[in-house]
């Protein structure tokens, strides 16, 4: 065992990485959550958005237009989601866990014809004189632009749920039948909701088949969707903490790779599976007693609309 290998700088800039999908999923989640709408798909809609954008970037030689393509696959699929559980009243768990399948399915379908290519390269930006700087340089501004784009959106959506249409998406998601009686259009305000998280969800299974492999691979998501559900609730819905439960999940997922290439005597299996326990955990630990309490969940979380009533 040798950990004298595992540079400390080095760790936490493969952190903002590692966490950089998974915080995409998240904060898109987040959004459709508040809205009172519970998508278990995120795991279809990332593999989805995975693979549309690899091949789109195959196709066009474009990351860029690769990731367009991706959070438009993920878009699409949420659109299905959002006409089963919006207008023909579907059960939401159902329908989520069925679109994970759907969304497995179809990308290791389609992804036959892509084993073995590589993606096109995306540089990094280094961002001058920032980048310089003693420690903060690599760990902060020496990243490609989706995970600049991460931290953006996470500063966009703690803004614009505190804005008028923010705060009336909120209304939306804590009680949907008083929203309603207040003139609020509670269908189309959850329909752009699910588009929006199922575009995040297309942009972080973009990020792990374009900049993360950067190959494609069957299964490329290895569960990220949901470990993106449980940091939603690991965040009581909120952004910024979102942001530090990405890193905290993204920085263990780091950690046991490096401990594996350390040679810790640790079974590997161990180590891999490292993260997804500490998911389970966390979310045991809020979901009981004081920790059930503070959650705050959306009131209308999960629950059917109906206009008619």
């Amino acid at each position: 065992m040798d950990l004298s290998g595992i540079s400390p700088i080095l760790l936490l800039a493969s952190l903002m990485v590692a966490s950089t999908p998974i915080l995409l999923a998240a904060l898109g989640e987040l959004v459709v959550e508040r809205a009172g709408i519970l998508n278990l798909g995120v795991e279809g809609m990332m593999i989805t958005g995975a693979i549309t954008g690899f091949a789109t970037a195959v196709a066009t030689g474009s990351p860029v237009l690769g990731f367009l393509g991706a959070a438009a696959g993920g878009a699409a699929l949420s659109v299905l989601f959002a006409v089963l559980v919006l207008w023909l009243k579907s059960n939401q768990v159902a329908t989520g866990l069925a679109l994970t399948l759907f969304g497995l399915g179809l990308a290791s379908l389609v992804g036959q014809s892509y084993n073995g290519i590589r993606a096109p390269e995306m540089a990094d930006i280094t961002i001058p004189v920032l980048s310089e700087l003693p420690v903060l340089g690599p760990i902060l501004f020496q990243h490609d632009w989706v995970v600049y784009l991460g931290l953006a959106l996470v500063a966009a959506v703690w803004w614009f749920l505190r804005t008028q249409a923010g705060l009336t998406l909120r209304a939306v998601g804590e009680n949907h039948e008083a929203a309603h009686a207040l003139g609020y259009k509670v269908l189309r305000l959850r329909f752009f909701a699910i588009l929006f998280g199922g575009a995040c969800a297309g942009l972080g299974g973009a990020y792990l088949s374009l900049v993360r492999v950067p190959q494609w691979t069957e299964g490329v998501t290895a569960g990220a969707g949901w470990i993106a559900l449980a940091i939603v609730v690991f965040a009581s819905w909120r952004p910024l903490r979102l942001l530090l439960g990405a890193w905290l999940f993204g920085g263990i997922s780091v950690l046991q790779l490096n401990l594996q290439a350390a040679n810790v005597p640790v079974p590997v299996e161990v180590l891999s599976m490292a993260p997804y326990v500490i998911t389970i955990l966390v979310l045991v630990l809020i979901s009981s007693g004081r920790g059930r309490a503070a959650l705050a969940a959306p009131g209308s979380l999960g629950q059917p609309f109906h206009a008619s009533r």
